[in-house]
């Protein structure tokens, strides 16, 4: 008997510690971060000095841009991003958000989101958009979007957004961290500093290297 209430009591330890673990609470209603870290006596919270309260202003929580973004690239995609780096009220907050623009026929390739997951709402024209399980499942969810529709990339998974219409396209992304980072797949792979070795690739991918190396010219 006292074996077993050990192991209830490990069990719900473990399940407590997990659950806070990733993302605590915050201590205080705000810290708005400033960049300045010679500051003295500011308090070091997730990478950033915090300001202090009483010296916090609305301005500390606005941003005035998110305009329509340039999609005359050769993916046809803009992607504009508000972060902790356009309001710094967002330090310890755990969210950040984009607006994601696309001509018609663009991508926003495929790409993760290592400490965020992301859910996006399609706010004109239509999206067909998808993202890959691990190993080794790699199942893929996909679905097309119309004006209105909502859907959601778990954190770190490959996901992507192809703009299907013949119009514009404009979609609102909210993510669960003022951080989340990126990692595009093929910039990453392909247009690595140094660059990943043509033999790694090539084996990876089962091609020729020629291939790897027209790649890599891309990138």
């Amino acid at each position: 008997m006292k074996t077993a209430h050990f192991a209830l009591i490990a069990l719900l330890a473990l399940a407590s510690s997990g659950a806070f673990a990733f993302d605590p609470s915050p201590l205080q209603d705000f810290c708005v971060a400033i960049n300045d870290t010679k500051t003295t006596g500011g308090v070091f919270v997730n990478g950033k000095f915090c300001k202090d309260p009483k010296l916090a202003n609305a301005n500390d929580f606005f941003f005035s841009g998110l305009k329509q973004g340039d999609t005359s690239g050769s993916l046809g995609s803009s992607v504009t991003v508000v972060d902790i780096t356009k309001i710094l009220g967002l330090n310890t907050l755990g969210i950040s958000l984009a607006r994601l623009d696309f001509a018609p026929k663009g991508l926003n390739p495929p790409h993760t989101h290592p400490r965020a997951t992301e859910i996006l709402v399609v706010l004109e024209g239509t999206l067909h958009v998808g993202f890959v399980t691990s190993n080794p499942e790699n199942r893929l969810f996909t679905k097309v979007l119309n004006k209105g529709d909502v859907f959601v990339f778990p954190i770190g998974l490959i996901h992507f957004q192809l703009n299907v219409g013949k119009t514009n396209a404009v979609a609102i992304s909210g993510l669960s961290s003022q951080n989340p980072g990126l990692i595009t797949i093929a910039k990453n792979v392909f247009g690595s500093n140094p660059p990943i070795s043509s033999e790694v690739l090539a084996k990876a991918f089962q091609v020729d290297p020629k291939i790897i190396n027209y790649l890599e010219k891309q990138f």
